[in-house]
């Protein structure tokens, strides 16, 4: 059996996974109410302007399971961290551009904040006693 190193208190582990797993959510419905403006904004068409909001989902699905067998190979912190960075970067680009393609890349970038739930939960596994397990996945899911 592999030694696992615990830091930090149970409670904050399972505060800050779980208000990070909130963050898929929050990047998506903030688009929602934009949907019927996005072709003017972006200077598109509705066709095209409709990849702002498809691409956030689909780069999340393939993001979510690769992020957990990164995190398998490379450490379950590390790359929640760099799939956090990435998220940054995404909302950054999305924050400051008015085209259609810059816009796509954020979104896509954003859409990797779904891969954050499958290293929570080995995350949960590996830092949590295992009494407390059961509870801070429910609260999460």
């Amino acid at each position: 059996m592999i030694a696992v190193k615990r830091s930090g208190s149970p409670s904050a582990v399972v505060a800050v996974l779980a208000l990070t797993s909130l963050l898929p959510s929050l990047l998506q419905t903030l688009t929602i109410p934009l949907i019927p403006n996005l072709p003017v904004l972006l200077n598109a068409s509705p066709t095209d302007a409709s990849w702002v909001v498809t691409i956030t989902p689909l780069t999340g699905a393939i993001a979510t399971p690769v992020s957990g067998r990164l995190g398998d190979l490379f450490g379950k912190r590390r790359v929640l961290l760099l799939t956090l960075a990435a998220v940054i970067v995404g909302t950054v680009i999305s924050a400051v551009t008015d085209s259609l393609w810059p816009m796509v890349i954020g979104r896509g970038l954003q859409g990797l904040a779904l891969g954050v739930i499958p290293l929570a939960f080995g995350l949960f596994r590996d830092q949590l006693p295992p009494r407390r397990i059961g509870g801070a996945i429910a609260l999460m899911s």
